[in-house]
């Protein structure tokens, strides 16, 4: 989560949403990390998790993660919470909850549909004060 906190903080400097994703692979070797992309990028679909779920799988040679773990800033939207299934991730780790977007238990819980054919494993509010400071912080400063 280090990682992912650090991240965070640089998407803050080129006026981003501050949320930084790392994928770690089975040994726990970094094999790819991001933050958001979407301002800068010009893409509503650069999100740190899907911009480093893409790295990782140039970065394996696969689009299956298998034993690969994502961790992430903040709860996944529908949009990432799908690619982390198709992705075939062994787990999710995450810090501030998504009460307005949120698809791992806030509004939705899309890893653990039991109608889907993957569900990782999902570890929640970890350091979960510190990505949530940042992104109140970064959305006070916008208002």
């Amino acid at each position: 989560m280090d990682a992912a906190l650090a991240l965070a903080r640089a998407a803050l400097a080129v006026d981003e949403v501050p949320v930084g994703a790392v994928v770690i692979d089975e040994r726990g070797e970094v094999v790819a990390s991001a933050h958001n992309e979407r301002e800068s990028g010009h893409d509503p679909t650069a999100h740190a998790e899907l911009l480093a779920l893409r790295r990782a799988a140039q970065a394996r040679g696969a689009w299956r993660l298998d034993g690969c773990t994502l961790v992430v800033t903040l709860e996944p939207c529908t949009m990432c919470a799908g690619a982390i299934v198709q992705a075939r991730l062994r787990r999710l780790v995450f810090g501030a909850w998504d009460p307005k977007a949120g698809a791992v238990g806030s509004l939705w819980d899309v890893v653990r549909d039991r109608r889907l054919n993957h569900r990782p494993e999902v570890v929640a509010e970890v350091r979960a004060a510190e990505s949530t400071a940042l992104l109140a912080g970064y959305f006070a400063a916008k208002r």
